[in-house]
């Protein structure tokens, strides 16, 4: 048994590291470590409940609309209150355009370029794919950022900036939208269908989105250009689809909510009992392995209480679990549980794996584009964007929310004025936790278990992929 250590991973915001046992070439059992500890839950107790609303948005600056929108949410609980329907689809918008940004950049910036490495180049794909997606010199780089940015245009129209904007409320969203910004908005989500339909799927988003089996998809992809079907051929030869096995449990906390429901609903896929409802009530925090002090497992209770001398702990990650299971989140959980039918036939023939994640990212991408431009039509541009009988409350709340990387939750309680209690439990908090008491691994320690090294070792491209599959944002995961 030999073991190695791998980190810090590149292309990650904050710090990554992965111990594996390795038996003949075959990843035996993982570790994921979590090096950085930041403490924002501690920051934010006793102070006033809307410096939430200033605070919880530089946990992250990728998926800042996600904090900002789960303290919002939060606290609109503690209130009592209901956002202005103006609001929720403003708010909508700009939390789409956030999470197809990310989607994007995951799959051209972190994912992509690994294929373009020096490991494939006995592979007849590998001259196309290095001439694409190679880091700095690839062609998808001067396609990909210009339209990323003119999406997040989106921003400033709602939002005044990214990240780290002031206006998400309980209320709603603190600038009205005019006729002429509407025009705009139109115009830019336009553009970016324009962009997926003509370089990520080469084919009308409405034809994408009518794929609903696998077979279709492979009938669908034949002879067809874009940047999706080359990862789709790419993944075939590699067989990515047997790489990167989850623990078989997906959660998702339902998404981009609206008079109507949610977009996407919420829910639990289990894969020997299907689509479930979710019951909050059963996460828990572990901290066995984690360099934290002992409390109450519920985040409702919880505390946040570093413990660097901790025996037997290698992570700064609690290990969060739903009624005693790890599960994993992301896209591929949320369109699975939503009952997107393409999805759904791809978890039911081979789980979730390295292939099915970026599939969902882009699949999910589309459906937002197109949600997008619903939404801002649907915006009625002479009623009010925030509620005005917005006040002061106090008691506990949690804002549930689905950021790209999945499942996102703010528990909050105030007390006299202040806050009393913080925590947060964020996507890659999820997929990558360290093991619980039972010796439970998290999901990603799971996944990388029975992958193929070979000799390469720590230089292995499947440990990569099976890595960047889950789309780590380390700098979320420890508070």
């Amino acid at each position: 048994m030999t073991r190695i250590t791998i980190g810090p991973f590149n292309r990650v915001e904050g710090d990554l590291e992965v111990r594996l046992d390795i038996e003949d070439g075959v990843v035996e059992a993982a570790e994921v470590t979590v090096p950085l500890y930041r403490g924002f839950e501690q920051i934010l107790e006793g102070r006033p409940p809307l410096d939430a609303l200033a605070l919880a948005p530089r946990i992250c600056g990728i998926c800042s609309v996600s904090q900002s929108i789960a303290a919002a949410a939060a606290l609109r609980g503690t209130m009592g209150v209901q956002a202005a329907p103006n609001g929720v689809l403003a708010a909508n918008i700009a939390h789409a355009a956030e999470n197809a940004a990310d989607h994007l950049t995951h799959f051209y910036v972190f994912f992509m370029p690994d294929f373009a490495r020096g490991a494939y180049s006995g592979f007849r794909w590998h001259d196309a794919a290095r001439d694409r997606f190679a880091a700095t010199s690839g062609s998808a780089g001067r396609e990909i950022l210009p339209a990323r940015a003119r999406l997040l245009e989106v921003m400033g129209i709602i939002a005044g900036k990214w990240p780290h904007s002031l206006a998400f409320q309980p209320g709603g969203t603190t600038r009205a939208i005019d006729l002429g910004e509407r025009i705009r908005l139109l115009a830019i989500v336009a553009g970016f269908r324009s962009f997926l339909e003509t370089t990520v799927f080469g084919d009308a988003l409405d034809n994408v989105l009518a794929i609903e089996t696998g077979q279709q998809l492979d009938c669908w992809r034949d002879g067809r250009d874009g940047d999706f079907c080359r990862f789709l051929a790419i993944a075939d030869e590699l067989h990515l689809d047997r790489l990167g096995q989850g623990p078989g449990v997906l959660m998702s906390f339902g998404a981009y909510h609206g008079d109507q429901g949610s977009l996407f609903e919420g829910g639990v896929f289990d894969s020997g009992r299907g689509v479930v409802p979710l019951a909050v009530a059963g996460i828990a925090e572990d901290v066995a392995h984690a360099w934290m002090r002992e409390g109450p497992a519920d985040p409702a209770h919880g505390v946040t209480i570093p413990d660097p001398d901790k025996p037997a702990a290698y992570s700064w990650s609690k290990a969060p679990r739903l009624n005693g299971r790890p599960v994993e989140v992301g896209a591929l959980a949320r369109q699975t549980i939503c009952g997107q039918p393409l999805l759904q036939d791809l978890v039911a023939a081979s789980g979730s794996n390295v292939r099915n994640r970026v599939i969902a990212r882009l699949i999910e991408t589309a459906r937002l584009a197109v949600s997008m431009e619903q939404w801002i039509r649907a915006l009625r541009l002479a009623e009010p964007f925030c509620s005005s009988d917005v006040t002061a409350g106090e008691g506990a709340a949690a804002g549930l929310v689905e950021a790209a990387r999945g499942s996102l939750g703010h528990w909050i309680e105030v007390s006299h004025g202040r806050i009393s209690r913080y925590q947060i439990i964020a996507p890659t908090t999820w997929n990558f936790s360290p093991r619980d008491a039972a010796g439970t691994p998290g999901p990603l320690e799971q996944a990388l278990v029975g992958t193929n090294v070979g000799a390469d070792g720590a230089g292995s491209v499947a440990v990569q992929h099976v890595v960047r599959s889950f789309d780590p944002c380390m700098v979320c995961t420890a508070h």
